[in-house]
């Protein structure tokens, strides 16, 4: 077998990728600004960081997207990382859009009342960039994006994503090196759904641990049984195997029934085809 993969970066060399990925990217497309949600957590406060990096503060439009049982660390959290980037800022709180909403869905449903924020800050966050002119950049990491741990079409709606081949680990790692506040990277990470909910207390387990897995399973390609021989537990293994799965339509666009000889995204790719 060969040598397992490490969950160790150089963030260094990552930075100046990842920062090279948000200037050609979004030039490419015709624009020259951003817009980011800033939730106070790690991964929207890194992004922003990069972002800020590759197009300069002025360009940039961090969005904080408050409901009313929003934790007030998160917004101090977010403006820790505005004031330190000195990009711009917007604040518009969603209680008054998500309240029609959640009066129709029973209050034991947390993950469907959960995904109505989702939706809404991504609705906010779409508007805000034809106002802006500016892309939505996303926040999403590797682990939450093998896991299904996301809202289709809510925050896992964007133009590009500077974030998605790094490992919550990782995402740590890089949030360090570029100065993120120790206090968002060290805090338990949060969705900020509902009152008191956590990512890993959702999930029912620690990024650190998954991560480890999801490293073998797929940078690794090391099978199953393999893992579990490298001391993880069977059934982790397996419900870990599910959740990718059973996601997996999260991560495609929605699939074109094929009529013609040249269907989008099958055999018309614009990129390639066109020679851009």
């Amino acid at each position: 077998m060969s040598e397992s993969p490490s969950l160790e970066i150089h963030p260094d060399l990552v930075r100046r990728i990842l920062i090279d990925f948000l200037r050609t990217e979004i030039t490419r497309a015709g624009f020259s600004r951003a817009v980011v949600g800033l939730s106070g957590g790690i991964d929207s406060a890194l992004a922003c960081y990069l972002v800020d990096e590759a197009l300069g503060p002025e360009n940039v439009l961090a969005v904080r997207m408050p409901y009313q049982t929003s934790s007030p660390d998160s917004l101090e959290h977010a403006a820790l990382v505005i004031g330190q980037t000195g990009v711009r800022e917007l604040t518009v709180p969603i209680t008054p859009m998500a309240e029609p909403f959640l009066a129709a869905i029973p209050a034991d449903q947390a993950v469907r009342r959960g995904n109505v924020f989702a939706r809404l800050r991504m609705i906010v966050l779409y508007d805000r960039s034809a106002e802006f002119g500016g892309l939505v950049v996303g926040t999403g990491n590797k682990t939450e994006i093998l896991l299904g741990y996301t809202t289709l079409y809510g925050d896992s709606a964007c133009a590009l994503n500077p974030l998605g081949d790094l490992y919550k680990t990782q995402i740590r790692q890089l949030a360090r090196a570029v100065s993120v506040p120790e206090g968002t990277v060290a805090k338990p990470p949060s969705a900020d759904l509902w009152a008191g909910q956590t990512d890993e207390g959702e999930l029912g387990f620690t990024y650190e641990r998954v991560d480890q897995l999801l490293l073998l399973l797929v940078d690794g390609r090391h099978s199953p049984e393999s893992c579990v021989e490298a001391g993880f537990d069977r059934a982790f293994v397996q419900a870990v195997l599910e959740r990718i799965r059973r996601n997996q339509f999260k991560r495609l666009q929605p699939p074109i029934a094929k009529l013609s000889n040249r269907t989008v995204g099958y055999d018309f790719l614009y990129l390639r085809d066109w020679g851009t």
